[in-house]
């Protein structure tokens, strides 16, 4: 087993430039400063960034998201267990980048040798993608035609998108939306550190959507290789008649494809299928419902990811978290 310091790792991702942003030392390096550990593991040409997070009485918990890369993960898996073990983890759980569809395809209908299906998932399983590569008349043609007429509607109002570097004000958006939504939001400093890391690389953009120069709504972007990202947004209930959310999506998405980028993904809609979803969405608001109705508007493609898959090293306490969760 190879344990690569953070620069060896950039290295090994130089070969795979389709590598997700959660599988980056720069993401290693966020998630640092906020209570995991980073360790990059190769084999070969198989590799994971995993994430330990302690727990008491000397135990902890590992985690890999979006990865490992490379192909033959098998190989992987001793390193990875001798590691685990040596840091006394309970379970590893790994939420891979590969499409439900692909990993079928590879493991069958079952998850790979020494895994079970966790009920327990990190990351949103389902999710809309944007096909960013046609030019951009296109890409509005295949979007709803409401939404079309939003994003328009707001440019004639008078709204206007902007890169922004406030980082208190972004926070303070944040945590209006989330007492407003219900949903939890990060620190002010994780949203900082977060800029801070990934802006300078020309991996993130924050942009602001203001009207007669007050913000009402912002987000941040982020991307590697040919992929984009929405991870991070929020919106205050003034002047939403003027639809800032929409132009400041659809600008977020023409900076990612200036970038480079033939995808962007939406990152999280209810993990239920297409019929589901829009059988329902106009009678439910809970959780990510209540950002369906506006992110179908786009003309993602609707996409689950595989997993979670968790792999078991101390199954008495592994029974006892998932009870304290």
């Amino acid at each position: 087993m190879l344990e690569l310091t953070a620069s060896q790792w950039d290295d090994f991702l130089a070969q795979h430039p389709g590598a997700h942003l959660l599988q980056t030392s720069a993401w290693g390096r966020l998630k640092s400063n906020f209570g995991w550990e980073p360790v990059r593991v190769v084999v070969g040409q198989v590799g994971a960034q995993v994430l330990f997070r302690r727990l008491p009485l000397g135990f902890s918990v590992a985690y890999i998201p979006k990865g490992p890369l490379g192909e033959g993960w098998e190989a992987l898996w001793p390193e990875v267990d001798e590691l685990c073990r040596r840091k006394r983890a309970v379970f590893l759980k790994v939420e891979s980048d590969l499409w439900e569809d692909d990993a079928r395809e590879l493991f069958g209908a079952t998850p790979p040798p020494g895994f079970r299906l966790s009920s327990r998932a990190i990351q949103p399983r389902r999710t809309l993608v944007v096909d960013l590569s046609p030019p951009e008349d296109e890409i509005l043609a295949r979007m709803k035609q409401k939404t079309r007429y939003n994003i328009r509607l707001a440019a004639r109002k008078g709204v206007r998108v902007r890169p922004w570097d406030d980082l208190l004000a972004f926070y303070q958006l944040m945590t209006r939306t989330g007492e407003r939504d219900a949903f939890g939001v990060h620190t002010l400093a994780y949203y900082r550190q977060a800029y801070e890391i990934f802006q300078p690389r020309g991996e993130c953009e924050m942009l602001v959507a203001e009207y007669e120069g007050e913000p009402l709504a912002a987000l941040m972007v982020f991307a590697r290789g040919g992929r984009a990202w929405y991870f991070y947004g929020a919106s205050i209930n003034l002047h939403r008649n003027k639809m800032p959310t929409y132009l400041l999506q659809w600008e977020a998405m023409r900076w990612a494809k200036a970038r480079g980028c033939s995808e962007y993904d939406l990152w999280g809609v209810p993990d239920e299928d297409q019929q589901t979803l829009e059988a329902n969405f106009t009678q439910r608001g809970e959780g990510l419902w209540g950002v369906y109705r506006f992110k179908r508007g786009f003309g993602g493609a609707l996409r689950r990811f595989a997993g979670p898959w968790d792999r078991v090293y101390l199954p008495g306490i592994y029974a006892l978290v998932n009870l304290w969760r």
